[in-house]
């Protein structure tokens, strides 16, 4: 920079007192790293949001049950019906990685607007998202397992969210054919399932031949459930569905109810071996996608009418029971074909079956 004529240097500007102030605060108050979160810090700060989503499902869990049980205000199951699915889509957001606020905040206005209007549309329209979200999250909030026992595990637990589900459904007393509404749950929850799991199993690519058989087979399963079952419903009786019908009285008789068979043949075995065939590679997410052949009518099983609450609760019982059973002959077979030889090797196999997996309440 050339100095002036003369050689003299300009006089430097005299700092005004505001930057004189600046410059006394860096000098004085030096900037300090903060200071480590510790274990206890992190651990309520992931925590807290999930404590408060447990006191929010709680109090709706028992709102519904007083309702049930008709005790209390009138009002109780549609302010439980309001909690469970607000609290059920915040865990179904958190859990596949979306924004748990703004689709748990749609949710409970929804609630909150079909409560006070009764119009029967919404009331349809809320019972079919809390079925579909109940039937979802009870499949994503599994974890990998790695035995028999384990699985039956993550089975209860998808089929307790389901139940809990189940009242919520009918706090908002919905008005719908029940058919009808049957269909309509089961496809929108295996569309969206299946979209999910599209991304969580690395898409069409990461099926193989193994899972492209299985998703194959578990589809053709789907299929000739549903259409015996329309069969049924638009025939009736005849020398073909005679013999099922007399099981089926028989078991209503002097069993109290008969289980579905979408879930003793495709929902329960599926879950079971999805959760145990996560733990050892991507594709169990694709088995895990026919568990809500389960979840999802455990889910609607209280929308029936002519229904009681006990025949609902042993028919979910006694499919969850015999399709824990053929579950386990499904993995028997499943590590006899695939898995090593030997207990031995079957043991160690075992041991080393732990893919790593986000735990359950976190994003997958």
């Amino acid at each position: 920079m050339s100095s002036p004529p003369g050689g003299r240097r300009a006089a430097p500007r005299p700092q005004s007192r505001r930057q004189r102030t600046r410059q006394q605060k860096a000098v004085s108050t030096p900037t300090e790293p903060k200071a480590p979160r510790t274990p206890r810090e992190s651990w309520l700060s992931h925590r807290t949001p999930w404590l408060v989503w447990c006191v929010v499902l709680l109090a709706g869990a028992v709102a519904l049950g007083c309702a049930a049980a008709e005790v209390g205000p009138g009002w109780l199951d549609g302010a439980g019906a309001i909690a469970v699915i607000s609290a059920y889509t915040w865990a179904l957001a958190a859990r596949t990685g979306g924004r748990p606020l703004v689709f748990a905040g749609l949710a409970a206005l929804l609630g909150v607007v079909t409560v006070v209007t009764q119009m029967e549309v919404l009331t349809g329209g809320a019972a079919v998202l809390t079925c579909v979200v109940s039937g979802v999250l009870a499949v994503m909030m599994t974890v990998p397992a790695s035995s028999y026992l384990l699985a039956v595990r993550e089975t209860l637990i998808a089929s307790g969210i389901a139940a809990v589900g189940a009242f919520a459904t009918v706090g908002f007393e919905p008005n719908a054919d029940r058919e009808r509404f049957e269909y309509v749950t089961l496809a929108i929850g295996f569309l969206l399932v299946l979209v999910l799991v599209f991304r969580f199993g690395a898409g069409l690519h990461g099926l193989g031949r193994r899972g492209l058989v299985i998703v194959l087979v578990g589809s053709l399963v789907l299929v000739l459930t549903i259409a015996y079952a329309e069969l049924l419903r638009r025939y009736g009786i005849s020398s073909v569905v005679e013999p099922a019908l007399d099981v089926v009285r028989w078991s209503r008789e002097h069993l109290g109810a008969f289980p579905r068979p979408i879930v003793v043949l495709l929902g329960i075995p599926a879950l079971v071996w999805g959760v145990h065939m996560r733990a050892r590679r991507r594709q169990g997410w694709w088995v895990c996608a026919f568990g809500v052949a389960a979840t999802l009518p455990v889910a609607q099983s209280l929308v029936n009418p002519l229904g009681s609450f006990l025949e609902a609760a042993l028919q979910t019982v006694y499919g969850v029971l015999l399709g824990l059973v053929v579950g386990y002959v499904v993995i028997r077979l499943d590590l006899a074909l695939t898995g090593p030889r030997g207990s031995r090797a079957r043991a160690a196999e075992a041991a080393a079956a732990h893919r790593p997996e986000p735990s359950r309440f976190r994003s997958l």
